[in-house]
Parts: structure tokens; C-alpha cells; sequence
């Protein structure tokens, strides 16, 4: 399996040219069976960085494209009567592919945000009364970008809090926009990637993500880290979904480097990706007053427990 992660990383890379750390966390996000949502401007690589994740795991995947006439059925799909067969045939929306990439989820309307919401936690969707599993393992990548652009929409707080993690990749460094901007192979980089994951590695890599170990101590660590947010009027208090996302996440990242057992530098590395999009207490903060958010609840909490 170590082997298999690192190549994950290795091929990522190719494509998404200098975002190793944000490729982990996306990986983690993925093993952990949540869902990411990518906040950004437009032209930084979110498309790419999907399209290259879904197709290094070997998933079937769906792209759709959110705009404010975008109809729940457009997502969904829906029943059409066929005189032919005298009865009513059931037409797939994109959700029932594996991978799905919800493409400038705020510029769709809040009715069409919300038909994501059982589909993400429970893994399945409702059309005309019949409930209808999703394949499996599913995983939605949402991209938004900045609320003060044109013909954005807030997402209300309980779908954000159904994604396990947001990340920005922000502008590239230096040297890799460089890179970007002597090369014309970008998309020949995208299309010649192959799977790294098999369906068996998948599910092995998945089993060892749920045998990592929690210390009894690295439990009441998060716990306290819960608490701490609930009682600083700086912070939005963090719910308990948002302590187990903590507690999945920082196992799958253990797993991706190796390990066995959660370290509180694994819970500290994955901490602003799980609890920025639910500290804030308002939407459109800048990546570095998210961090600082962040690193302030870290700071308040010791790992001994004091606080």
C-alpha cells in the first residue's frame, strides 16, 4: 500500500503542479468516505484537480456544470412513461456515478444545492417515492467560488457541514507557474493518466484507514479542541459531525504517511481543512484569516489537555 499512495501522489503531481500537500488532504478526504468542497477563483486547476483524482482512483466519473436554471432532475434524473413499455423508466441523473464534481455548486439556486444533501450523507437519493442506493464508494467534489462574484449563492450551514473538508489551492508558486506557462501538454498530462488504484487496493486502502488507532488521549485532545471552540465568541461552535470528520480524517492521513496509530500532528495538519468552512463565523474569509482562525483554537487547546 505505501507503494500505491506514493505513486498516487507522484502521478497527482504531474498534473496538479505544486499542490502536494492540498492532493493529501483531497486523498485523506476521499479515504475517510467524506465529501471536499474546493473554494477558489476561477483558472487556478479546481476542474483538473478533480477530473486527475477520479481518474488516478479508477472511478467512474460525472461532471455538472451548476447555474442558476439548473433543476434538481438535471442531477438527479428522473421517471419518463414509455408507451412502448407501458410503464414508467427510471433516466440516471450524473449522481449515480462514483465520482461527481459539482462545478460552481453556489451559483446554483438553494433548491438545487439541496437535493445534494441526502445524496452526500445517507449515499442515496428519493425520486417519486422510491429510494435508490448510489454506487459505491461515492464522492462529491464541490467547487465554489469567492461569494462577492456575480450570481453566487451562500451554501447554508448544513450543507457545508456535509463536507468533511475545504481546501483552496490558491495561485501557484512561482516556478510552477512558470512551468504552466511554457508547457501546452497540460491536458495531454491529464489524458494520459492511468488508474493507480485497483478495486481491490481501493478497498484494502479504505480497511486500513479504519484500523488505524486512537489513542485514548488523542480522543479527549479532539474533544477538548470541541469544547474550546463552543466557548469562545470568536468561533462558531463545532459540532459532534464535525469531531468524528476530525477523528476519520486524521487517521486517514496517519495511513497515507505510514503509520498505524494518530499522532497530534496528524490531527493538527488536517484540523484547517475539516473545521475552517464551520469556525468562521461569516463565509468569504480570506485563506489566511481562515488559517489564523485555526491556528487560534490550536493554540488555545494543549495537547496535554489544559487549556
Amino acid at each position: 500500500m505505501k507503494e500505491t499512495i506514493n505513486s498516487f501522489i507522484l502521478e497527482a503531481n504531474k498534473s496538479v503542479l505544486g499542490k502536494d500537500h492540498e492532493v493529501k488532504l483531497a486523498l485523506a478526504c476521499f479515504l475517510s468516505h467524506g465529501h471536499l468542497l474546493i473554494e477558489d477563483v476561477p483558472g487556478v486547476g479546481k476542474t483538473t484537480f478533480a477530473k486527475t483524482l477520479a481518474k488516478l482512483c479508477g472511478l467512474s466519473f460525472a461532471r455538472v456544470q451548476f447555474t442558476n436554471d439548473l433543476m434538481p432532475t438535471d442531477l438527479l434524473g428522473m421517471q419518463i412513461y414509455s408507451a412502448k413499455e407501458e410503464k414508467f423508466q427510471m433516466i440516471p441523473g450524473p449522481i449515480f456515478h462514483q465520482f461527481i464534481l459539482a462545478d460552481e455548486l453556489n451559483r446554483g439556486t438553494p433548491k438545487t444545492q439541496s437535493s445534494l444533501l441526502e445524496a452526500m450523507e445517507e449515499k442515496q437519493v428519493t425520486l417519486d417515492g422510491n429510494t435508490i442506493p448510489l454506487p459505491e464508494p461515492f464522492f462529491v467534489i464541490a467547487t465554489q467560488n469567492p461569494r462577492h462574484q456575480i450570481g453566487t449563492h451562500l451554501l447554508p450551514e448544513t450543507q457545508l457541514d456535509r463536507f468533511m473538508m475545504k481546501i483552496k489551492l490558491g495561485y501557484p508558486a512561482s516556478d510552477f507557474e512558470k512551468q504552466m506557462l511554457a508547457s501546452d501538454n497540460h491536458q495531454e498530462a491529464l489524458q494520459i493518466t492511468k488508474p493507480v488504484f485497483s478495486d481491490k487496493s481501493l478497498m484494502e486502502a479504505f480497511k486500513l484507514t479504519q484500523e488505524v488507532h486512537v489513542a485514548e488521549e488523542i480522543y479527549q485532545y479532539i474533544l477538548n479542541l470541541l469544547h474550546a471552540s463552543r466557548s469562545n465568541a470568536h468561533f462558531r461552535g463545532l459540532s459532534p459531525r464535525a469531531g468524528k470528520d476530525i477523528i476519520k480524517a486524521s487517521k486517514a492521513w496517519a495511513m497515507i504517511h505510514h503509520r498505524q496509530h494518530v499522532l497530534p500532528d496528524d490531527v493538527q495538519a488536517i484540523l484547517p481543512a475539516v473545521i475552517s468552512h464551520r469556525l468562521a463565523t461569516l463565509q468569504g474569509l480570506s485563506q489566511a484569516e481562515e488559517l489564523q482562525l485555526c491556528q487560534n483554537l490550536i493554540q488555545t487547546v494543549t495537547i496535554d489537555g489544559r487549556v
